[in-house]
């Protein structure tokens, strides 16, 4: 799995019975090639000879994919001709199911050959076929995988945030609820030259700006917006942000806050670490709102993804949840897997021939095999 914070590729092996939840046997992780990344970044919006550079990017995709497949199965000691096939997820670039498609990219033909273990891939575009919206996909596997006879919230937050609930006696439920890291290393990565804001420390070196978080939350009509929805870099990105800045700016000079200081020359705009706390705070505070009502009766919320390890962020959504939130590693799969388990699991499903969408949550027609198999 590589995911929408595009920080690199988890891999695990996993055995899935057909009945009952799937097993962690190893676990690789690799960052991705110096170039790599800033290329899958640009690809994410219109750009010259678009086709060739997808093209190579997604030969490239593959050859982390194998190293990170090959890191597993050393890791493990398991052989290639014991794994019946690869779950490759592909990096998204575009994501658009209103207009009828979603886009990964990947090389799963090429994987298989490189490897030599049959590679299914393309899982979102026949819930998209149906009329859903092709994600989110995880909310089947957390069942399978978490679900029990407690209410329970699985909060993932990778480049985007997703909650599925599971609640017992009702159909699970689950959808997007906006920017998680997203936003977070971006600017980040612009102010500090870091890609990431470890544990929170850049956003605890600022103070958050209840003005500026409520003219973000207002001004993006999708935040508002019931499920089934979904949610990527097609909408949230730098220039989203930096056009919201720039109205607040001007906002409160019309109005004379001494609240605006001076920052990379132009006067206005809060210091970037307030900027980075208003963010780690509108992650948080997006999740709730998204969850006002739904989970009253919810004291347990998991959270997994990258997210997970920044305790800051962990702290704001307890803040803003009024629940304590706990990482999914006291459930006995560390935050960093569930994503590429949950591909494993979907991969499982589909050489099984057993449908693995849940309508209820991405708004399909039915349930629907997912994925498109390559051979070894």
């Amino acid at each position: 799995m590589s995911g929408t914070s595009l920080d690199g590729v988890d891999g695990v092996l996993a055995r899935c019975p057909v009945d009952g939840p799937p097993v962690v046997l190893a676990h690789a992780d690799l960052p991705f090639p110096p170039g790599l990344r800033d290329t899958l970044l640009a690809l994410n919006a219109p750009g010259p000879d678009e086709l060739d550079r997808a093209a190579r990017a997604s030969v490239a995709l593959a050859q982390v994919y194998a190293n990170v497949v090959n890191a597993v199965l050393k890791e493990s000691g398991v052989g290639a001709s014991a794994v019946r096939a690869v779950g490759a997820h592909g990096q998204t670039v575009r994501h658009r199911p209103e207009l009828g498609y979603t886009l990964q990219l990947n090389a799963p033909a090429q994987l298989a050959e490189a490897i030599g273990i049959p590679v299914v891939a393309d899982f979102r575009s026949r819930d998209v076929a149906a009329g859903g919206q092709g994600a989110p996909l995880v909310p089947a596997f957390h069942a399978a995988c978490f679900g029990t006879g407690t209410p329970r919230v699985i909060l993932n937050l990778g480049g985007i945030a997703n909650v599925t609930l599971l609640q017992p006696d009702q159909p699970v439920t689950g959808f997007d609820t906006g920017p998680a890291n997203l936003l977070l290393d971006l600017w980040c990565a612009r102010h500090t030259g870091q890609p990431y804001d470890a544990q929170g420390a850049f956003a605890a070196s600022g103070s958050v700006s209840d003005s500026l978080l409520a003219h973000l939350v207002a001004s993006e009509p999708w935040l508002a917006l019931p499920p089934p929805k979904s949610t990527g870099r097609d909408l949230f990105h730098a220039d989203w942000l930096d056009q919201r800045l720039a109205a607040w700016q001007v906002s409160h000079e019309a109005q004379g806050t001494d609240e605006a200081q001076e920052v990379e020359g132009v006067a206005g705009p809060l210091p970037p670490a307030d900027v980075q706390a208003t963010l780690q705070r509108l992650t948080a505070q997006t999740v709730a709102d998204a969850l006002q009502g739904r989970v009253a009766d919810t004291t347990e919320v998991w959270v997994c993804g990258g997210g997970a390890r920044n305790d800051g962020l962990m702290a704001d959504l307890a803040r803003c949840l009024r629940r304590p939130v706990q990482s999914t590693e006291a459930l006995g799969i560390p935050p960093q897997q569930v994503e590429a388990l949950a591909f494993a699991w979907l991969a499982a499903r589909h050489v099984q021939g057993r449908t693995a969408n849940l309508p209820a949550v991405t708004g399909a027609r039915g349930e629907r095999i997912l994925g498109a198999y390559y051979p070894a």
